[in-house]
């Protein structure tokens, strides 16, 4: 089933995502933190709200659930969370789900929060699709706000096994601050430089950089890349020390990110 997907934008940086069916008037939203651009879009594309996929218990994903219930008769696929009592259909690892005639293979990748959740697509014919709210970005990843080091990379190895044309629809416009970093972190990597001016150019022209695919975050994206030796250097670097392993290569370029200003 082909799936046309409309960015709703909220907040100052969010992107909301509305799947449509092109034979039908149902959709469904990706983690709608704020409800007003949801009903925009909906009202806009003649469309009737059929279900809504949340990823985690975030405000900025879950904050306008309660108005969208109340004005649709929809259901609510989520992580199973004593944080999100709206969720209709508690999904775990390994589920598999039908919304619209499309289905999505449920994924936990926990890190940025303990219940987080990814939803992967794929039909034949077109590239697969991913809805992974915080855990990936284009050019980076989430904070790790409840999970550790070593769950992250664990999460973020799971989605980079994915296939390589996998549309990557993250949940924020962070690319350019994102390749910045990578670029510190990586300064001779030539497909990071091409799609940091890329980016660059896109932002000046006030346009999207999501979906990105799967194949451009393997070649730029420092955190899908903790076991190429430019990464491991750079963490050995931060660290004063060769890392141990893989998670602490991880955890010094994640928390050299955090504190990252350029």
């Amino acid at each position: 089933m082909t799936i046309e997907i409309l960015r709703v934008d909220a907040f100052r940086d969010n992107y909301l995502w509305v799947g449509a069916t092109q034979d039908s008037r149902e959709a469904f939203v990706v983690d709608p933190g704020d409800a007003a651009p949801v009903i925009a879009c909906l009202e806009q594309h003649g469309l009737n709200l059929a279900a809504i996929l949340v990823t985690h218990h975030h405000p900025d994903h879950t904050g306008g659930i309660d108005t969208l219930t109340a004005r649709y008769d929809c259901a609510v696929f989520g992580p199973d969370s004593s944080h999100i009592p709206q969720v209709t259909h508690k999904l775990s690892e390994g589920d598999h789900i039908e919304v619209l005639g499309r289905g999505f293979h449920i994924l936990e990748v926990p890190g940025h929060t303990l219940d987080h959740i990814a939803y992967f697509s794929e039909t034949a014919g077109e590239p697969p699709i991913l809805f992974c709210g915080d855990t990936l970005f284009a050019g980076g990843c989430g904070r790790l706000f409840e999970g550790t080091p070593g769950q992250m990379l664990l999460s973020l190895d799971k989605l980079a096994q994915l296939p390589a044309d996998t549309q990557v629809y993250c949940a924020h416009e962070y690319t350019l601050s994102n390749l910045r970093f990578a670029i510190a972190v990586e300064p001779d990597n030539s497909a990071l430089a091409a799609r940091l001016s890329e980016v660059i150019e896109k932002r000046q022209s006030n346009l999207p950089t999501v979906p990105s695919s799967l194949a451009a975050e393997r070649a730029s994206n420092p955190f899908l890349r903790t076991r190429t030796p430019a990464v491991r250097s750079a963490a050995e670097s931060r660290l004063t020390h060769p890392p141990r392993d893989e998670a602490e290569t991880f955890a010094a370029i994640r928390l050299w990110k955090d504190n990252f200003q350029g």
